[in-house]
């Protein structure tokens, strides 16, 4: 069945919120100031419909296969990262929490800050399709590279480097080492 990439719309909260908390764990967590994950994608669920934030809506990509979403990607120029935190800086502090967060991305690049597909729609070529959409989306926006941060052993590793993506470096994020990850793209700024 033929994938079908769209923009993400408000109603895909209840879609893309538990499929972005699964994926990102302790960082949804700590952005969130919860302890669970359900607790977690409750917020995030609350939070994807509202514009301005590194999880909204606005930077989410939904593939379908049929009429099903069946995988997304949030991806966010990384220039704009500190200040896509303020919603959740401000749900922190008024849980009684530090409202520090920890921005992911980097001046230069388009932050992917989420690839996720469904159970039984992986190995279909969803992140694939994903990944070059994000890739289009960048040199659209005159970025230069597509980054993103993934843990050592991460079966999504083997895609990230068949789609060109290399290491550049560590990074820890909510008390987890990750790997950054970058793939340079023509068209795009240096």
């Amino acid at each position: 069945m033929p994938v079908h990439i769209r923009p993400a719309q408000t109603f895909d909260a209840a879609f893309a919120a538990p499929l972005i908390q699964a994926t990102i764990g302790p960082i949804g967590r700590a952005l969130t100031g919860t302890e669970t994950d359900e607790e977690a994608a409750h917020v995030l669920a609350e939070f994807f419909p509202l514009r301005g934030h590194r999880l909204s809506f606005t930077h989410t990509l939904i593939a379908e296969v049929g009429p099903q979403p069946a995988g997304l990607l949030v991806a966010y120029p990384g220039d704009l990262a500190p200040d896509l935190d303020g919603l959740f800086r401000e749900h922190r502090r008024s849980r009684g929490l530090s409202p520090g967060t920890e921005p992911e991305g980097q001046p230069g690049e388009l932050y992917l800050d989420t690839l996720a597909v469904v159970a039984e729609h992986r190995g279909q070529g969803l992140g694939a399709a994903l990944l070059e959409a994000a890739a289009r989306r960048a040199v659209t926006q005159g970025l230069g590279r597509l980054g993103l941060l993934v843990e050592a052993g991460n079966p999504a590793a083997r895609l990230y480097a068949r789609q060109g993506f290399r290491p550049t470096g560590e990074r820890l994020v909510a008390g987890t080492r990750y790997i950054h990850l970058a793939r340079h793209l023509e068209g795009g700024r240096p």
